[in-house]
């Protein structure tokens, strides 16, 4: 989940872009305090949707640690596909702090960060909350088989795709990737 210090990061790109492609810099930088200061509230408000007394550095997600519906969602999503419902769980708190409305750079939408086409072959909208948290239970069932149930390979599949993973016989030395796992397996033991 991006913290409000990654904010700035992400105004320096947009200006980065902003002045690579000559858009008007003065209706720019006042839109984007505008946008930075929402975005930051926005962002507060969403961490405070998870359960607040919970500490998810290190320790151990379960359904019942998300707000709201999400958290039976993912059960029900993990009796379908018989997945463990704390690895699932431990994904989406990776992938987006349970937050729905999250979209990532690359593309990937939802809690689960589920890419377009991703969600296409699964046959889910990555919009719907519920179909979101289906389709990458679906998928990380799928990365399971994949790998004779190897969790640490199918976590690696689920962020950096199955053939990485088969390419390197193992997790892929993406530094983003070896990150994703250690996180998920950190949260998930």
């Amino acid at each position: 989940m991006m913290r409000i210090e990654g904010l700035e990061s992400v105004v320096q790109r947009i200006e980065e872009l902003n002045n690579r492609f000559g858009l008007n810099k003065q209706a720019y930088n006042k839109n984007a305090v505008g946008k930075a200061n929402s975005f930051a509230a926005e962002l507060k408000a969403a961490e405070g949707r998870l359960n607040p007394s919970m500490d998810f550095s290190g320790k151990t997600v379960t359904p019942a640690s998300f707000a709201g519906d999400t958290g039976s969602i993912i059960s029900a999503a993990a009796q379908k596909y018989n997945v463990d419902p704390k690895l699932v769980a431990a994904i989406a708190q990776t992938e987006s702090g349970g937050n729905q409305a999250a979209v990532s750079s690359a593309g990937a939408v939802g809690i689960m960060q589920l890419m377009p086409d991703t969600a296409a072959a699964l046959g889910v909208d990555p919009y719907n909350k519920q179909q979101n948290i289906d389709g990458g239970t679906k998928y990380i069932r799928q990365m399971l088989d994949t790998f004779n149930g190897d969790v640490k390979k199918a976590v690696a599949a689920y962020n950096a795709g199955p053939q990485a993973v088969k390419d390197y016989d193992g997790v892929p030395p993406y530094q983003e990737t070896q990150n994703y796992v250690n996180k998920v397996l950190d949260i998930y033991r």
